[in-house]
């Protein structure tokens, strides 16, 4: 059934405002929930962060009093939305535990999108960062048996494939080759730019998440991977929010932010198992209407646009959380060994990588490599767990 949100109408915007009582929601069980539950959790705080973020920049840009005020009514709102979100992680588990569920995030919804994506230099953006995402979920599954003791699949329940990607320390490149080109917002396919929203906000999430979590750790070693993949997170930021038309005015920013959310809500209410988190999931959507109705009055009104001419008629297929084991593995075979040079990629190392990899190491092993040592030193073995054979790239097999 086709779901255009411009023609629907939700809860009016002046009785949204909810209660402590109505926000103080239970949390999921980490031990009995559906992992794609807690995936879908995470996406949406992501979002909605995001949004937060970005109608704190317009206001900052603006001289419009109105449009100030109007955008903290709705902002109040959007932080209320992300406070109930977040609040749904349970609190029992560890930093670790919600850190490997933040990458599989990052590998199943990214490897979702790149199937999906219609534009071949946008699916090869995303394909290109999921084999790092891949790694980062590898290296942690490796610093949680050290630390906790317990095994990243207990978390992830099999969904998603714990094993090497492109190996993490390859991932410092020179800033200008993280910067990607970005596709035309008068020529894309609407649902391109959904993808990029939606992975932009993804990745900003995790970046902010480690950067703040990372020191909260008393193991060295811990303190050293978080703040490694933690800069890498910024590369990943950079590399998606580079593929955004910067062309596009604050208001049409404005309206896909909110288009967005009301994709994304749509689609997880569609698919959520937990009938709780279905509930949130559909009162957001309501929310989220309404929301976006007040951006394109603001986009009419000082964009002199219809909404309707930049965004999608009807909602897309939803976006669906599911194993995407097959897929990651083809990218192994034919991706491992791409890094970028300036806005494309390449299969050779080159001047400005090697440069960068010699000044950020510093000729020693990276805290990702480290972990693999120490991991090997205190178990006798490396950590694996896989289903359907060994590691596709002999090199990895050896290491």
């Amino acid at each position: 059934m086709t779901f255009n949100p411009l023609e629907q109408r939700g809860i009016p915007l002046d009785r949204q405002l909810r209660n402590w009582r109505e926000l103080n929601v239970d949390p999921i069980d980490p031990d009995h929930c559906d992992p794609y539950t807690r995936c879908r959790i995470i996406t949406m705080n992501g979002i909605e962060v995001e949004a937060i973020l970005f109608s704190h920049h317009l206001a900052r840009h603006t001289l419009d009093p109105e449009v100030k005020r109007q955008l903290a009514r709705v902002r109040y709102i959007e932080a209320q939305q992300q406070k109930v979100v977040n609040w749904l992680l349970p609190g029992v588990s560890s930093v670790l535990e919600t850190t490997i569920a933040y990458e599989q995030v990052a590998v199943d919804l990214t490897a979702w999108v790149a199937r999906m994506e219609p534009d071949p230099y946008l699916k090869q953006a995303y394909q290109f960062g999921v084999l790092e995402d891949f790694d980062h979920l590898y290296r942690y599954a490796n610093l949680y048996e050290m630390i906790e003791h317990r095994k990243a699949e207990a978390i992830v329940d099999g969904l998603t494939e714990v094993m090497p990607g492109r190996p993490t320390k390859y991932h410092h490149r020179d800033p200008v080759d993280n910067v990607r080109d970005p596709y035309d917002k008068d020529a894309t396919n609407p649902l391109s730019k959904l993808h990029a929203l939606t992975i932009m906000s993804a990745e900003q999430q995790t970046m902010n998440f480690y950067m703040n979590t990372g020191p909260t750790y008393m193991e060295p070693i811990a303190r050293q991977l978080y703040q490694e993949i933690g800069l890498i997170e910024e590369e990943h930021v950079t590399h998606y929010e580079s593929l955004v038309d910067p062309g596009e005015t604050w208001w049409e920013q404005l309206v896909n932010h909110e288009y967005n959310e009301c994709y994304l809500y749509h689609s997880f209410m569609e698919q959520e198992s937990d009938p709780k988190v279905k509930a949130i999931w559909e009162l957001h959507l309501n929310m989220e209407l309404e929301h976006l109705h007040a951006a394109c009055d603001l986009m009419r009104r000082h964009d002199g646009r219809d909404p309707a001419s930049v965004l999608a008629p009807e909602l897309p297929n939803v976006l669906t959380f599911e194993p995407n084991k097959q897929y990651l593995r083809e990218l192994l075979e034919t991706q491992m060994d791409l890094t970028t040079l300036g806005a494309g990629y390449v299969r050779e190392a080159h001047e400005r990588f090697e440069r960068m990899q010699e000044q950020i190491h510093g000729g020693e092993e990276p805290p990702s490599e480290r972990v693999m040592a120490e991991h090997g030193a205190m178990f006798g073995r490396e950590y694996r767990v896989q289903s359907e054979g060994e590691h596709p790239d002999p090199a990895m097999r050896e290491k």
